[in-house]
């Protein structure tokens, strides 16, 4: 067997700088490996490796794998989160409100499929060595955001029950067939579009006047 040297080890390196870049890089990195080993198998070496750089050179930008698992969780809950906020702007109708920001929840955990397991699927064990803090915080204040919106459906009497269990039924809803989808794609599914439809429709003609 053939030894590499170092000088050929060295030059799989990845250059340094690209500070902004590398640290997405990174990240993306490890989202993949914290959703195929889960977060206690992933390690510092195994991100390293991924990404074409040495540990020493990753705790640059993160100083251990907890850092990077909160890092993921808090891009993502921001990105929901600036998504609901722009709809809450909007002079639409609550009802057309409440349509949009499960709609752009549903496109998000499908476009985003490694960080929506992480930040909602994540065994609790995971979220305590970083991402607790976060997924508390802002998961609240997106839950919160979207509560917000079923309040004014309420208010202005488009509700067939209260507020509290219906945001919650429309929130696990969605939250079922994102999970189900992205975790059992062996499953003989029907187009994405049809299902997304169907469900949704089915919830506000369960739960929301006409």
């Amino acid at each position: 067997m053939t030894l590499a040297s170092p000088l050929t080890l060295r030059s799989r390196r990845k250059p340094k700088g690209e500070g902004h870049a590398r640290r997405a890089e990174i990240l993306a990195a490890a989202e993949r490996i914290f959703v195929e080993h889960g977060y206690e198998g992933a390690t510092i070496r195994k991100i390293a490796d991924e990404v074409g750089l040495s540990s020493t050179a990753l705790y640059m930008h993160f100083a251990e794998k907890g850092e990077i698992l909160h890092e993921i969780c808090r891009q993502a809950f921001a990105a929901l989160l600036e998504m609901n906020q722009a709809i809450l702007a909007g002079s639409d109708r609550p009802d057309v409100r409440l349509r949009r920001m499960l709609r752009a929840y549903v496109d998000f955990g499908f476009a985003n499929p490694n960080a929506y397991r992480l930040i909602y699927m994540s065994r609790p064990v995971a979220l305590q060595h970083g991402a607790l803090p976060v997924a508390q915080e802002l998961g609240g204040d997106l839950y919160r955001s979207f509560e917000v919106v079923v309040e004014d459906a309420e208010a202005a009497g488009l509700l067939r029950g209260d507020a509290r269990s219906t945001a919650q039924a429309l929130w696990a809803g969605c939250h079922g067939v994102v999970s189900l989808v992205i975790t059992k794609p062996y499953f003989d599914w029907v187009e994405r579009e049809a299902l997304v439809t169907t469900l949704l429709e089915g919830l506000f003609a369960g739960l929301l006047k006409p």
